[in-house]
């Protein structure tokens, strides 16, 4: 959330230079955005988050004056007399937390409960990220489908094609053309699912390339594959620690295929990141994956290993389908963007200051 919210306020130092805006975060050492003549970058010290959001964002709101406080991470103070605008990612936090969750993610799902369904009849407007998710909030929520607006994510410009410089890839795994995984112990991700398609895809694959994944422990993987009977993959499988966003743009250009199975997504910006890289990628058919893949998409059922692992070959034994995917990629990325979210972001807060 914190990324989205990042790429826009950097897209609006760029397009707006008239209006002022106040960026309330809290203190640390990664200074990702820096103050402009109209973008003000105010520190809050509070000992907790709940506090933070709680007391002294809202006291520093009427402090500075601000007409409209767009609070960008599914919560926002309960008490506050300034017009209120949320951005609503997701409301996964009602649906009950991940038997993987730490005690910190539950903690935080259970503040989320009791925050946001008392938050949202106050605001102005709410914006989240997909259609799916907005059919999401208006049954679980039960508010007005009109109170809602859709903002699509975007991706970084690094990620694109590049060509045939490796040297980057190389430091994670020797050799290009493999599946791509991005690690994550949350179920919802379906790593289980996938490693287990997996295992199907290198039985019946002539070529039986490698799998990279990325940031999940040796002991975790250990678990799954014993769990699934399907210790003897490991030689197959390329584990490396936390990827800086810098390189990802290598990882995706000399996989061969990117695999993001989920079981539930608000949106999926890793899926647009593959495709603009010009990597095919195989998704789910459910949630927001199919909104942001597109029609043309390799959809699969995330919950049907089989369906995963023929695609992976289908992919690997039809050149055809392979070069048509990566150029529908290419093509598909390009209607999302940062640029574009943020015009339309601006347009929501023109609006909301006109009418109130």
């Amino acid at each position: 959330m914190d990324y989205v919210v990042l790429n826009e306020l950097r897209q609006i130092q760029q397009i707006d230079k008239e209006n002022d805006y106040y960026v309330f975060v809290k203190p640390g050492e990664d200074h990702c955005l820096r103050s402009t003549g109209n973008m003000h970058i105010i520190e809050l010290h509070c000992p907790t988050y709940f506090l933070w959001e709680q007391w002294a964002l809202p006291r520093a709101a009427r402090r500075v004056g601000v007409r409209l406080l767009h609070c960008t991470s599914n919560t926002a103070p309960i008490w506050c007399n300034v017009p209120l605008l949320l951005t609503l990612h997701d409301v996964i936090f009602m649906e009950g937390s991940s038997h993987s969750a730490s005690m910190y993610q539950r903690l935080g799902n259970v503040y989320r409960r009791h925050v946001v369904p008392r938050v949202v009849p106050k605001c102005v407007r709410i914006i989240t990220v997909s259609d799916y998710e907005r059919n999401n909030i208006v049954q679980t929520l039960r508010i007005p489908q009109n109170r809602i607006t859709v903002l699509h994510n975007g991706y970084e410009e690094i990620f694109k094609p590049i060509g045939n410089e490796n040297f980057t890839q190389k430091k994670y795994i020797e050799k290009p053309n493999y599946f791509f995984i991005l690690g994550n112990t949350d179920t919802r991700k379906n790593i289980e699912g996938m490693l287990t398609a997996y295992a199907n895809y290198l039985e019946k694959s002539k070529i039986k390339r490698k799998l990279l994944m990325t940031g999940l422990k040796e002991v975790y993987l250990s678990e799954i594959l014993e769990r699934n009977n399907i210790r003897h993959i490991r030689d197959y499988i390329v584990l490396t620690d936390y990827v800086p966003i810098q390189d990802l743009p290598y990882l995706y250009n000399f996989a061969f295929a990117f695999l993001f199975v989920s079981l539930r997504e608000g949106f999926g910006i890793p899926i647009l990141e593959s495709m603009a890289c010009g990597t095919p990628v195989i998704t789910s058919n459910i949630s927001s994956m199919p909104e942001v893949a597109g029609k043309k998409a390799l959809l699969v059922s995330p919950e049907d290993t089989e369906d995963i692992s023929q695609m992976m070959l289908r992919l690997e034994e039809d050149e055809n389908l392979y070069n048509t995917q990566r150029e529908y990629g290419i093509q598909h990325a390009r209607s999302f963007s940062w640029k574009k979210a943020t015009k339309k972001l601006l347009n929501i807060y023109k609006d909301i200051y006109e009418t109130t």
